[in-house]
Order: C-alpha cells, then sequence, then structure tokens
C-alpha cells in the first residue's frame, strides 16, 4: 500500500496486515472479537490462538512478549473487557508490551442498559500506559501504530485499543482510503535507546571509586535491553558481585563466581545479606520496589545508590542519595566499564561473598538429594536444574513457586531465561503457552504449585489442539504451601477447628486430568522416578504434564532482614 496511487482496504484486512507487518506471529483472544480480522490473519499465516478465558489470552500474549522481544497481541469482546483488563495486570508489573484490544457497542447503545455492556474502559486505567477509542475505521492507521510505539517504547507496558462494535465489528466493515502500514520495527523493542550522558557516566564512575563493598541489583530493564555481555564485562573486569530481581535472572549464570542470588523478599538468606554489607548499591534496570529490596530494607536507606535506567522516572524513587544515570543500561555499562579501574579490596570483597554463598549452598545440599520414598520440593528444583536444556526457558508462578525457582533452581547456562509471575497466582502455565508460541525452537518448563495451576487448567485443550510442547511441572502438595504456617498459627490457644479449610484442598491427579484433555500426565511419587520422566519429557518435544506429589510442610528458605532496632 502507498499513499501515491488511491487504494481502498477494510479495516479487518489493515488491521490483518499490519500484524503481519509488525512481525505479529501469534493473536491469543477469546471469542467474538475482530472475527472477519481474524479470517485474513490465516491467508497471512498469522496463528490464532482461542483461549478458555480473557486472563488466559492476557497472560499468553504476555509470556510471547517477554521471550520474543516483540509486542504479544490479546483481544475481547465488549463483555469479556473486564477479565482481559484483571490479566493485563503482570504485564503492566513487569513492563512487557503487548496491546490489547476490545470491543464496544456502538454509540446509539450507549446509556441505555445494553445487554452486557459496562463502562470498560476505566478498568483499563491502572493496568495500561494507555488506553485508546477507535471510533471509526480510519483512525486505525493513526491509531494501531501509535499503541506498538507505546507498548514497546521507554518503560515498555500494556496500551489498550477500545474499537466500535461489541466484537469491532464496524470497524472492521469501514473503509481506509490510501492506507499505509506502520513501519515493521514498532512491533519490537527498541533496538536503539537513548544514550546516557558522559558526564552522568562519570559521575557514577566517581561514586564507584571511592567504594570498598559495590554490587550489583539487576533487573528486568537489563535484560530488554540485552544487556547480559556488558553486565558481565564491568562485574568480571571489577570484581563486583552481581545480586538480581526475580526479573533479572540469568543476566549472568546462576552459578557464575560473582553471582549471590536474587535479593528481597524472594530471596535466599545470604543474597539480602551480603548486599546489606554493601556500601555501593548499583542498580540495573530495576525499580528498586518493596520485593527487590525486601520492603525498602535492602539495602538500608542511606545507602549510596547509582542507578542506572532507561525509564527517569524509577531513578531516585526509593532511595536517597542517587547517582542518576539515565539512558540505556547496555550502552551505560558499556561506557562505565572504560571509565573504572579494579581496586583490591575489591577482590577480597567479591572472595569473601563468593564464600558466603557457597557455604549457604553446601548447607542446602543434603535437601536436595533425593528422600526416603518422598519427595522434596528442593529435590524437584535440583532435577529441574539439572534437566531445563542449555536454550531453555523457565516459567515460573508466583508465592512459592517464585520463591522455590529463585533460591533452589540453577540456570548454569548463558543461554537459558526465566520469566515470573509479577504477582498474579495462576500466570504461569498459560505464561508459558505464549512463551512457547515467541519461542518455537527453544524448549520452555513451567514451574507451577497446583493451587496456581488450578486457575487455568482449561489452557490444557489449548495446549493439546495446537500441540504447543510444553513441559508443566505441578508441585502438588495439596494446598496453598506458602501460608500453611501462618494459618496455623491464628489457631494457636484455640480449642477445635479446622485451618485446612482456609488454605487445603484436594489431592488431585493433575496427570489424570491432563490425559482426559490429550496431553500426555505423568505421575510422579517416587523420587527415583523424577528425573528421568524430566528429561524424557523435555526431549519429546511436545505437551506433557508432569504431576510431581510433594508434601506441604517443607519450608522454602525464608529471606534475611535486618534486624529491628
Amino acid at each position: 500500500m502507498s499513499a501515491e496511487k488511491p487504494t481502498q482496504i477494510t479495516g479487518a484486512r489493515f488491521i490483518a496486515e499490519s500484524f503481519s507487518q509488525l512481525g505479529v506471529s501469534h493473536v491469543f483472544f477469546m471469542d467474538a472479537m475482530l472475527r472477519p480480522t481474524l479470517v485474513e490473519m490465516e491467508e497471512l499465516g498469522i496463528s490464532r490462538i482461542l483461549a478458555h478465558s480473557e486472563k488466559s489470552a492476557a497472560y499468553m500474549a504476555d509470556g510471547y512478549a517477554r521471550v520474543s522481544g516483540r509486542v504479544g497481541v490479546c483481544m475481547a469482546q465488549s463483555v469479556g473487557a473486564a477479565n482481559l483488563a484483571a490479566g493485563l495486570q503482570d504485564a503492566y508489573l513487569h513492563r512487557a508490551p503487548v496491546v490489547a484490544l476490545t470491543g464496544r457497542k456502538e454509540p446509539m447503545l450507549r446509556y441505555r442498559n445494553a445487554y452486557q455492556e459496562v463502562p470498560h474502559t476505566p478498568l483499563f486505567a491502572s493496568v495500561t500506559k494507555a488506553s485508546m477509542d477507535i471510533s471509526e475505521a480510519r483512525e486505525i492507521q493513526h491509531l494501531l501504530p501509535q499503541a506498538f510505539r507505546e507498548a514497546a517504547d521507554g518503560s515498555p507496558r500494556p496500551v489498550h485499543l477500545d474499537v466500535s462494535g461489541l466484537g469491532g465489528e464496524i470497524i472492521e466493515g469501514g473503509a481506509i482510503e490510501n492506507a499505509v502500514l506502520p513501519p515493521a520495527e514498532l512491533g519490537q523493542l527498541p533496538k536503539h535507546r537513548p544514550q546516557a550522558s558522559a558526564e552522568a557516566v562519570q559521575a557514577a564512575a566517581l561514586t564507584l571509586s571511592k567504594a570498598e563493598r559495590p554490587v550489583f541489583v539487576v533487573g528486568a530493564g537489563a535484560i530488554q535491553a540485552e544487556a547480559h555481555a556488558e553486565l558481565a564485562a564491568l562485574a568480571e573486569k571489577l570484581s563486583i558481585p552481581v545480586a538480581t530481581s526475580l526479573g533479572g535472572r540469568t543476566i549472568i549464570p546462576t552459578t557464575h563466581r560473582l553471582h549471590i542470588g536474587t535479593v528481597g523478599t524472594y530471596s535466599a538468606p545470604p543474597a539480602n545479606a551480603l548486599v546489606s554489607e554493601a556500601d555501593l548499591v548499583i542498580y540495573v534496570g530495576c525499580h528498586a520496589g518493596d520485593q527487590p529490596t525486601n520492603n525498602y530494607t535492602v539495602p538500608a536507606q542511606g545507602t549510596p545508590i547509582i542507578q542506572l535506567d532507561l525509564d527517569g522516572q524509577e531513578i531516585g524513587r526509593n532511595y536517597p542519595n542517587v547517582t542518576p544515570v539515565w539512558g540505556c543500561p547496555k550502552r551505560a555499562l558499556a561506557d562505565l566499564v572504560k571509565r573504572v579501574e579494579a581496586h583490591n579490596e575489591w577482590v577480597d570483597w567479591a572472595d569473601y561473598v563468593g564464600k558466603t554463598v557457597s557455604a549457604w549452598r553446601d548447607e542446602m545440599e543434603p535437601l536436595c538429594q533425593p528422600g526416603d520414598g518422598t519427595i522434596r520440593v528442593e529435590h524437584l528444583c535440583r532435577e529441574i536444574s539439572e534437566a531445563l536444556p542449555e536454550n531453555g526457558v523457565l516459567v515460573a508462578d508466583t508465592g512459592y513457586s517464585g520463591i522455590w525457582s529463585a533460591t533452589m533452581i540453577e540456570l548454569p547456562h548463558a543461554g537459558q531465561s526465566y520469566l515470573r509471575a509479577a504477582g498474579s497466582l495462576g500466570w504461569a502455565f498459560p505464561a508459558s503457552l505464549g512463551a512457547q508460541c515467541g519461542a518455537p525452537d527453544r524448549p520452555v518448563v513451567c514451574f507451577s504449585g497446583d493451587g496456581a495451576f488450578y486457575y487455568h487448567l482449561t489452557e490444557l485443550e489449548t495446549q493439546k489442539r495446537w500441540n504447543i510442547p510444553v513441559v508443566t511441572v505441578i508441585n502438588n502438595n495439596s494446598g496453598f504451601g506458602q501460608g500453611t504456617p501462618k494459618v496455623a498459627s491464628f489457631y494457636d490457644g484455640r480449642a477445635g477447628g479446622n485451618p485446612d479449610e482456609i488454605n487445603r484442598f484436594g489431592p488431585t491427579d493433575f496427570a489424570a486430568v491432563a490425559r482426559t484433555m490429550g496431553v500426555e500426565g505423568v505421575r510422579i511419587e517416587d523420587p527415583a522416578d523424577l528425573g528421568p520422566a524430566l528429561r524424557k519429557a523435555i526431549a519429546a518435544r511436545k505437551p506433557v504434564l508432569i504431576d510431581v506429589v510433594t508434601d506441604i510442610h517443607p519450608r522454602a528458605p525464608e529471606a534475611w532482614s535486618p534486624p529491628v532496632e
């Protein structure tokens, strides 16, 4: 299409061709939304993944976006818009680029008690960067590119387009004159980002040169900027230990001699303690919210900070005494490595950190071995660590799944990725299906608890229908393990009562459920069967669910907190 030659195209065809131009390989949706557009997409080779709930569709688009670096697309008709908005919360919190399209009934039905219709646009306000209305077809060629531009640029986050018609049919049927397709580069995270000023980098170098015990705390922003090599080069040259947020895992291999581990509320004890001992913390692409800072206590308030971030609004948001470096983390790290030389005391500090982390690993080693007939979660994590291929993607749920995977699963290879729920229980399974669509040549393993898996187990049928070769591992302990001790403590001193009613359920044989839906299901109750089953399932490259029966009582590692003065 060109502006030089008059042409006319339907809204449906324009949307489909735009998606193709933007590199959208999969669209995740609930019926009945943009049906004519979906028909047009088939001709262009775009896969149309019909989900079983709007939240699942949003989670799939989120997983797709995180692993691929491209904008994910999800859609739902008017009555499902509220559910779709709820599903965008995780993408918003993690900063994933997603475009969500919803329909709304035509203007003549507003304020007239239209069936299934509520004003749903306000529901998107807190989970998107922007929410835009499209009332007529000719607006699409301006607002669709803008939605992709805003979703991916700067600090990525979801954008919402609300189109006229219950399922967008008014927009689809309209004509667009002289349509011009969006630039292809808008479909992915930008390759060219603003560069931090030389003055800011020099100020950071000066601050760093004065430190005796510096540490990095690296977040998802560094992963999105593909700053892996630059971070490793700087850390290794200067012997500076590296801690990460959950979203920053795999910026360097977890077995690297400088890797401290995940810091914050989902942390193994040494990581928080070591970051607290640092006299300078260098945040790289990390928002320093309550989770990676253990409720703003690690590091202590007043600790000198260098903060490298593409989003200037995040620099200094939660800590004072910050040396700001506003710009692309990848470029800033590459510039900083040229301006700082290693100090002898940094080598001693790194050695101390390494010995502390190694001692904790040695302490945990006996728990990672096969038990006496029961399966410990530590052993499950060890088997996943050893089975995940060098280019594997691990997708973990929140709650105990997040803590176990962040503390006990090793990701030793540079080509591995870790995607985590940013807070929405049940996110991991649909997100893993989306991640596999976004990275079809990489093995994807989903790690979920049974409480999380119940949310969206219907997507087993979606997995089977599309033959999506995710291996789903269920830590099946028949309850919400994370809250079990706390619930029990509330019953202390009470006669009678049944705490199990609050957070226990099942038991359920998820392997049998999977087989009912056409997915291979394997039930594991013997520790000796676990490793072979995992390796066989991953090698098969087909849909498999492994239902691992564990005890609810073993506790995941608990984060260290500074003593209360």
